[in-house]
């Protein structure tokens, strides 16, 4: 048997390390980075999204009109620009986080470097 002594080196857990992370400058750089891009976003395709509904609900007159004599009518349209919407915010938000949120996330798990224990950051 052994009596050499260990050297016990106390490790800085996983879980102590996201929580500094979390309570970095960085982090809350990035927080505001989403959230200056979602939660207008979100607002806008809500109030968007209202207004149709609003609109079909009681605008009916409106909604019905038609569009150069066709069978298409201000009804189909506002419908069709609702899927529109949803590609251009989806598009929008690519350009978005790969200019603002990624580079900032990146800075952030390259700080966070390889967690002991062998874990992945990004788990």
């Amino acid at each position: 048997m052994s009596t050499e002594a260990t050297d016990a080196v106390p490790t800085e857990s996983p879980e102590d390390r996201y929580l500094a992370v979390q309570s970095s400058p960085e982090f809350a750089a990035l927080r505001k980075a989403v959230r200056g891009f979602v939660f207008p976003m979100t607002v806008a395709f809500f109030v968007w999204y209202a207004l149709y509904v609003i609109l079909s609900a009681y605008a009916r007159g409106f909604m019905d009109t038609r569009i150069g004599g066709s069978h298409i009518n201000v009804a189909l349209i506002f419908g069709l620009l609702q899927f529109v919407s949803t590609f251009l915010i989806a598009w929008l938000y690519s350009r978005y986080a790969s200019r603002n949120i990624d580079p900032l996330a990146d800075r952030i798990k390259d700080e966070l470097g390889e967690v002991p224990g062998g874990e992945s950051p990004r788990g």
